[in-house]
């Protein structure tokens, strides 16, 4: 394996996915355009950081994340994000939903470099759950 310093670098990777499903922000004021019905194509960025590469020299195997893409295409793909989330069917309560089912369903390997979760309802409008910094110093 290469070792990097761990102080100033570390390894990043992404893997995107896809999903499209309509919601309502019921807790917006009336007369808000979100209020109303409406949908979006949504991607989902899951992200992995860690200071070394595996035998491979990769942070993780890209498919190891396909379970990710799986889940969420029966899970909220063309669905009403409404009627299938226990929250708010915001962004960032989106990102925060997807993040924690990460933790509980990526490979053990794989949870401790889990960095982020980004979820973008347009390519200009993003949310995004992570780690909280002093976290990511500790491992």
């Amino acid at each position: 394996m290469r070792r990097t310093s761990p102080e100033t670098h570390v390894y990043e990777i992404a893997k995107s996915f896809g999903f499209s499903a309509s919601h309502r922000l019921e807790r917006l004021p009336e007369g808000h355009k979100c209020r109303r019905l409406h949908g979006h194509n949504y991607t989902v960025e899951i992200r992995l950081i860690a200071e070394e590469l595996d035998e491979q020299d990769f942070v993780a195997d890209f498919g190891e994340l396909d379970r990710v893409g799986e889940w969420l295409r029966v899970a909220f793909d063309h669905r009403h994000l409404n009627d299938v989330l226990t929250v708010d069917p915001t962004c960032e309560r989106l990102a925060e939903v997807i993040y924690e089912w990460c933790v509980r369903h990526l490979p053990s390997a794989l949870t401790p470099m889990l960095h982020a979760v980004r979820v973008s309802e347009s390519p200009s409008s993003w949310a995004e759950y992570r780690r909280a910094a002093e976290t990511e110093t500790a491992r």
